[in-house]
């Protein structure tokens, strides 16, 4: 399947907010307010939907989430949709979503990561838009370290221009800021010291493929069926796969790489990248050793501790963009090319 970009988004252009997912608390809408009048600032007229309820895990029933989401998708005048967040039962609104619609319509940024990888992933994977893993609305407001790339600085990119990212070599401890009591917060706190590490030996990386990942607990449950399905997916070029643990401890992350191994998802991968986590170790395995017990077998390079989960900083990366990794004593990067 070609991999189709977005037309770079310019001022004027609409963007479109929902919640196929969870919504916004009411306690933390004055964050929420500060990131949209934050794109408002920037040229772009912003359009919040009515799936945005944060009463409980979910902003509305599936069928208005997956309606609400397929129209913005749809419609012309919306040139990308961006989440608040991610949340817990996306799931349910993937066999809902029109994606013959979709595929039809002219191709629309959707930005999101942690439980918007079940929707991002499967839309870039069924349709051949790409689409951007790595922030969220609500992270909008936060300054973006030096070597990484905001969100809207990809999908307002010229078309077939390269832009690496570097890790910036600081990571912050705790798992969130604190935007009930400090909704306009505009730095990160990164107030630990670590870079990449490589998992399945020693010596240099450098491979090449076309991206694609995201979060493990949300994607493990697609594995195995069409929503997950790597196998025609950019014309059987090879694959950067990329994963991340939200909180699951590493028993749990292991059952779940085996699976998503068994079941195909990395059958093309030429390397893989493993975000950061906060998740906990298990008894006998740790993270990384629960990473390497699944996923050794493949006999590709494997690197941990990107920058492409749920700790901060965040580096956004484009299912179905072209990527090079390279990863040595003296340099670690990745390229990426919205051709």
């Amino acid at each position: 399947m070609a991999v189709r970009r977005p037309r770079p988004l310019r001022p004027g252009d609409r963007i479109g907010v929902t919640s196929p997912s969870s919504g916004v608390a009411e306690k933390l809408r004055p964050r929420l307010d500060i990131a949209v009048r934050d794109l408002e600032e920037r040229g772009y007229e912003v359009v919040v939907g009515r799936c945005m309820d944060g009463s409980t895990h979910i902003s509305a029933p599936a069928a208005e989430r997956a309606a609400e989401l397929t129209g913005m998708l749809t419609d012309p005048a919306v040139r990308a949709v961006v989440p608040p967040w991610g949340g817990e039962t996306g799931i349910d609104v993937l066999p809902l979503l029109d994606f013959e619609a979709i595929r039809r319509a002219e191709p629309t940024w959707v930005v999101g990561y942690s439980d918007m990888s079940t929707v991002i992933t499967p839309l870039t994977l069924l349709t051949g838009v790409a689409t951007v893993h790595g922030n969220n609305l609500m992270d909008t407001p936060y300054r973006t370290p030096e070597g990484l790339t905001s969100w809207l600085d990809i999908v307002t990119a010229p078309q077939g221009e390269p832009f690496t990212q570097t890790p910036p070599g600081r990571y912050r401890v705790a798992r969130f800021d604190d935007w009930i009591g400090h909704p306009g917060l505009r730095d990160l706190t990164l107030d630990a010291e670590g870079t990449w590490t490589r998992l399945d030996g020693d010596g240099d990386v450098d491979a090449e493929g076309r991206l694609i990942g995201g979060c493990i607990e949300t994607l493990a449950n697609l594995a195995g069926t069409p929503y997950l399905d790597t196998a025609q997916f950019a014309a059987d070029e090879p694959l950067l796969v990329y994963v991340e643990a939200c909180e699951d401890n590493a028993f749990t992350i292991c059952r779940n790489l085996h699976g998503m191994r068994l079941a195909g998802f990395f059958d093309r991968a030429a390397a893989v990248l493993v975000g950061r986590t906060h998740a906990p170790d298990s008894p006998t395995l740790t993270q990384h050793e629960a990473v390497l017990d699944a996923l050794g077998p493949l006999g590709v390079p494997i690197v941990a501790d990107v920058e492409c989960g749920h700790v901060a900083p965040y580096l956004p990366l484009v299912n179905g963009a072209r990527g090079r990794v390279v990863h040595t004593a003296g340099r670690s990067e990745i390229v990426q090319t919205l051709d």
